[in-house]
């Protein structure tokens, strides 16, 4: 899960949405990778926030401090090393701290150049790239779900949440279907899997739901350690630009799949007509 964060944008209160998210994941189980944003959580209640999660056992990562895209030509090596670095002090104090780090939009660089001095860095700190297997857009319809809650009068009444909630569902198991396939023809075998999902108010009063639609449809949920023990989130792709999910990543290295890849793999301008 990316971005905890103490304004969510919405009514919900952070201590509710934690409650909410940490109570979801426990009655699983099982214990997930928090990829913390260090400027999301940068006044008091920041701290109250992680440790909750720490006392839960879930992994507390890095996400780097400002959420800057790599991608971006503006941001140079040297400014995004000092962000990831910054963001080193707000995760240390936590027992469950992991050298798991995830690239903010999941963009690890528009050179070459880039791309594999951020790589030395990070193994010069004795981190891993928490790749991403299954990428996906659950941030943009929490926006649009607030959105509209916010907007709403005598001729536009509020949003039903079970709408967005199935909206969700089916988008979230549409894209776990999608790269599940890319990656067993990829890699010939069926990988452990990640899931994109942000700490969102929308997320906090559905993932429930989602947990199960995913056993339902025969997804087994597993520990973020576990997960990354399979041997694919050693893999380095060499595409540029660099990033996006793995499997989308490993899949364009190979130049076997372009017919079913688009740029980027996943992102708003997708879900939007629909």
């Amino acid at each position: 899960m990316d971005d905890p964060r103490l304004n969510l944008e919405s009514a919900m209160s952070w201590p509710d949405a934690n409650s909410r998210i940490l109570k979801a994941i426990a009655s699983r189980n099982i214990r997930a990778a928090l990829f913390v944003c260090g400027v999301r959580v940068a006044d008091a209640a920041g701290p109250q926030l992680l440790s909750a999660w720490d006392r839960a056992g879930h992994l507390i990562c890095s996400h780097t401090y400002s959420h800057l895209s790599y991608n971006d030509p503006a941001t140079s090596y040297s400014d995004f090393a000092v962000d990831f670095l910054k963001n080193e002090k707000v995760i240390a104090p936590y027992h469950t701290r992991t050298s798991l780090f995830r690239y903010p939009f999941l963009k690890e660089g528009d050179t070459a150049e880039k791309r594999d001095l951020f790589r030395k860095l990070l193994r010069e700190r004795g981190y891993r790239v928490g790749h991403v297997t299954i990428d996906a857009s659950d941030w943009y319809i929490d926006q649009r779900y607030f959105d509209r809650l916010a907007n709403t009068d005598a001729l536009h009444p509020a949003p039903k949440l079970n709408a967005y909630r199935d909206f969700l569902i089916n988008h979230l198991l549409d894209r776990a279907t999608f790269y599940r396939q890319l990656a067993i023809d990829v890699t010939g075998r069926d990988v452990r899997h990640t899931l994109l999902v942000h700490y969102n108010a929308l997320n906090a009063l559905v993932l429930p739901d989602i947990l199960a639609a995913f056993e339902q449809a025969g997804w087994q949920w597993i520990d973020a350690s576990l997960a990354y023990e399979d041997p694919i989130f050693r893999s380095e792709p060499r595409i540029v630009p660099a990033g996006e999910s793995l499997v989308w990543a490993l899949a364009k290295e190979s130049g076997k799949f372009n017919d079913r890849l688009r740029y980027p793999g996943e992102d708003s301008v997708y879900e939007k007509p629909k």
